[in-house]
């Protein structure tokens, strides 16, 4: 039984580098803005052209847990266990394969798929593969938005952001995942419930650009 009750979670295997959780809470608030630049960047220089790379998700969770834990941009070589679902990642020695995969899928689909779907694809696909051992959810939204602003073609105003939206409330986030991982047990690709929850957050992120204009 899948629990969205409860917030997933994979304990990184490598070592960790903080001393204690008010030092690493500090050093996710410092990496959590630094990686939201390094996003605004590569937005900025996708005018020129974008591709998405297995690189670029590499520097996204390197920056995620810089000087957190020792696995910062490594994909895993072991196992990892998700609490809060019965979704096992797979074997080690695929994720490079699959996250090739899961590129070609963004860079094929690019011209003709909307925002949303290729944001909502690689939201779930990067946590169904889960590729790293530590920072996979804090990736996995900053790759979403990454690709949901390029393929837009600008950064997106407003506040609260879509990945702050959904760190605010994980809960549908969380059964929008359990949707997708279904879907793709039954040999269906669905992430129209991903699709759903993207959109009502752009929508809360832009009106607050309306409130801002109106006040």
């Amino acid at each position: 039984m899948r629990r969205t009750d409860i917030q997933r979670d994979s304990k990184p295997a490598s070592h960790q580098l903080f001393t204690d959780a008010d030092h690493k809470a500090a050093l996710e608030a410092r990496n959590g803005l630094i990686q939201f630049d390094e996003v605004i960047r590569l937005v900025e220089q996708a005018k020129q052209g974008f591709a998405l790379r297995p690189s670029i998700i590499q520097r996204l969770q390197r920056l995620a847990i810089k000087d957190i834990y020792t696995c910062a941009g490594n994909f895993r070589t072991g196992p990892v266990y998700i609490k809060g679902t019965t979704h096992q990642p797979p074997d080690p020695e695929t994720v490079s394969e699959h996250v090739e995969e899961m590129c070609d899928y963004v860079n094929t689909k690019w011209a003709e798929s909307s925002a949303i779907h290729l944001a909502a694809f690689l939201m779930w696909k990067l946590n169904w593969i889960h590729p790293f051992s530590g920072g996979n959810g804090r990736t996995s939204r900053a790759a979403s938005y990454l690709v949901l602003c390029a393929k837009l073609g600008y950064s997106l105003p407003g506040t609260l952001t879509i990945p702050d939206q959904i760190v605010s409330n994980r809960q549908p986030y969380y059964q929008a995942l359990d949707a997708a991982d279904a879907a793709w047990v039954s040999g269906t690709l669905d992430v129209s419930a991903m699709e759903q929850l993207l959109a009502e957050m752009l929508a809360n992120q832009l009106s607050s650009v309306i409130d801002a204009a109106m006040g």
